[in-house]
C-alpha cells in the first residue's frame, strides 16, 4: 500500500513539475520574448504574438509544427539523463508531458467536437486543464494563469503573486521590463505583419437565381478569378512569400 501511495505521489509531483516548467517557459515568452530577440524572436516571439491576437490560429497547426522544438529539447534531456544513469520512469513521464505541452495547450482552444470524447472527458474531470480555466489567461491584461497542463498550479501561483514578483525582481535588479502586449487595448499598435495571419474572409457566393441560364445549373459565361492569399502554414515563422491560389467563380450574366 505504501509503495502504491509513493508511486502516486511521484506521478502527481512529476505532472506538477512539468506543468510548472511549461508555465515558466510560457511566462518568459509572454513577458520578455521580443520580435528582435536573437533566435527566439522568429522562432518563439512571433508565434506568441500571433497566439494572443488570434488564439484559434494555434489549432490549425499539426503536432510537429507546434511541438518540434519541445521534442528537440526533450531528446537532449533524455540523452543527458541516460548518460548520467538517471533515466527513470519519472524522467520519461516528465519528458512525455513536456513534449506535448503545446498540444495540451492547443486542446484548450479547440471545440469539444474537435477534441473528441476522450480529451473532453479528461478536461471535464480536471485531469487536463479545462478551456474555461485557460480562458482566464486570455482575459486582459493576460498576465496570469501561465501553466497550461492542469488546473492546480495557477490559482496557487497567482494568489502568491509569483509571476508579478519575478517581474518586479528583474525590473529592479537587472532593469529588464516586461514587453507590451499589443493584443491588450491601450498597449500600442499591433505589428503590421499580423495581418498576414488573419483568416481570409470566405469568398462571397454569387447569386445566379436571376441568371437566364440558371436552369442549366451554372452560368455558361462564368469565369474564374484567381485570388492570392498568404500562406498561413506556420505560426512560428514569418509568413511565406509564396501564395495559395483560390479560384472564386464570378458570374458575368
Amino acid at each position: 500500500m505504501q509503495t502504491l501511495l509513493l508511486v502516486l505521489c511521484k506521478i502527481i509531483a512529476t505532472v506538477l513539475l512539468a506543468d510548472f516548467v511549461a508555465g515558466f517557459v510560457h511566462w518568459v515568452e509572454d513577458a520578455y520574448a521580443r520580435e528582435d530577440t536573437p533566435i527566439l524572436g522568429p522562432l518563439v516571439a512571433r508565434a506568441n504574438i500571433v497566439h494572443h491576437h488570434y488564439p484559434r490560429y494555434f489549432t490549425r497547426l499539426s503536432w510537429w509544427q507546434s511541438s518540434w522544438d519541445l521534442l528537440c529539447i526533450s531528446t537532449l534531456l533524455v540523452l543527458g539523463a541516460w548518460y548520467l544513469g538517471v533515466l527513470t520512469w519519472p524522467v520519461w513521464l516528465f519528458v512525455i508531458i513536456s513534449t506535448n505541452a503545446n498540444e495540451i495547450h492547443k486542446w484548450e482552444h479547440r471545440t469539444r467536437q474537435e477534441n473528441g470524447p476522450v480529451i473532453s472527458w479528461l478536461q471535464d474531470h480536471h485531469i487536463l486543464q479545462s478551456p474555461r480555466h485557460h480562458a482566464i489567461h486570455h482575459t486582459n491584461p493576460k498576465n496570469v494563469h501561465y501553466c497550461t497542463t492542469t488546473n492546480l498550479l495557477n490559482p496557487v501561483l497567482d494568489r502568491l503573486h509569483f509571476w508579478d514578483s519575478l517581474e518586479w525582481l528583474l525590473a529592479h535588479t537587472l532593469n529588464i521590463h516586461r514587453r507590451p502586449d499589443t493584443s491588450v487595448p491601450g498597449s500600442g499598435p499591433a505589428p503590421a505583419w499580423l495581418e498576414a495571419y488573419r483568416r481570409p474572409a470566405a469568398p462571397a457566393k454569387h447569386d445566379c437565381k436571376n441568371c437566364p441560364h440558371a436552369a442549366q445549373g451554372k452560368c455558361p459565361r462564368a469565369r474564374q478569378n484567381i485570388t492570392n492569399t498568404p500562406n498561413l502554414a506556420f505560426a512560428n515563422h514569418p509568413p511565406s512569400t509564396r501564395t495559395l491560389s483560390t479560384k472564386t467563380p464570378s458570374c458575368l450574366c
